[in-house]
């Protein structure tokens, strides 16, 4: 459990799927800035205390991970900032819960990506990690249909979650949608922190950081081409191999700049 009395929860996913009016849904005002244009909203995570129904909790908002072709910067920016993010956290206390926020729609390999950058790589599977699929507001029948007819799909592509909540954070024409979205996220986080859950991550040998440790105590000690350093970021955090080749280029400048 983090540090305190606060418990500590990373939220995540694509770009465009709620997680600002996310975290005002669970907070009950606005305190998440939202945006309905293409800008993006979070240019690094932001840290929103939330309390209801007594218990306590930091939320933290991440950069969306866009497709990497449409945006290769952006994207390594967010994998750099999510690495930033953990490493901070592992000094606060660890991380109680992963939150991956979906906008109800298809299961992309962007999403896939997303969901193992944070569950398997950045946490080693071990933080309990839930699911909130948003945008139902008009779904027909009660908002939780739309996972029961897609969760065989999720489990068929290995994506594998302690909880789930069909929601709308959007008040709108939907005022009893929101206010029971409201209920059912507090209920989900509420579930998933309690006393006697797994014990919150506190980092140690993280698969990610400990790759990049790697690769940094191998540039240092003896030359390594960026193709090789490529190579091992493609098999171990499957990148595509022009993704990883930028990747590769920044942990050498970091190196550079702190040999310097």
């Amino acid at each position: 459990m983090a540090s305190g009395s606060r418990k500590n929860i990373v939220l995540f996913g694509q770009g465009g799927a709620g997680k600002s009016s996310l975290v005002n849904l669970m907070a009950g005002n606005n305190v998440a800035r939202t945006s309905i244009d293409v800008k993006r909203c979070t240019l690094k995570w932001e840290k929103y205390p939330v309390a209801f129904d007594g218990g306590h909790y930091n939320i933290f908002d991440t950069i969306g991970l866009e497709e990497p072709q449409l945006g290769v910067s952006q994207y390594l920016d967010a994998v750099e900032n999510a690495h930033s993010l953990i490493q901070t956290l592992d000094s606060q206390g660890g991380i109680d819960l992963l939150m991956f926020c979906m906008r109800a729609g298809r299961l992309t390999a962007t999403l896939l990506n997303n969901y193992r950058l944070f569950n398997e790589f950045l946490c080693e599977k071990k933080v309990p990690i839930v699911i909130v699929i948003t945008y139902l507001e008009n779904e027909e029948g009660e908002m939780d249909e739309w996972w029961k007819r897609n969760k065989e799909t999720f489990r068929d592509q290995g994506f594998h979650v302690a909880g789930h909540a069909c929601i709308t954070a959007i008040r709108g024409s939907c005022p009893e949608r929101h206010a029971q979205s409201r209920t059912t996220i507090h209920e989900l986080v509420k579930e998933s922190t309690a006393d006697g859950q797994r014990q919150a991550w506190k980092g140690g040998d993280n698969l990610f950081v400990s790759l990049m440790q790697k690769l940094r105590e191998l540039l240092l000690g003896k030359p390594r081409s960026k193709k090789e350093i490529a190579s091992r970021l493609t098999k171990r955090c499957g990148l595509s191999l022009d993704v990883a080749k930028q990747l590769a280029d920044r942990i050498k400048k970091d190196v550079a700049e702190g040999a310097t």
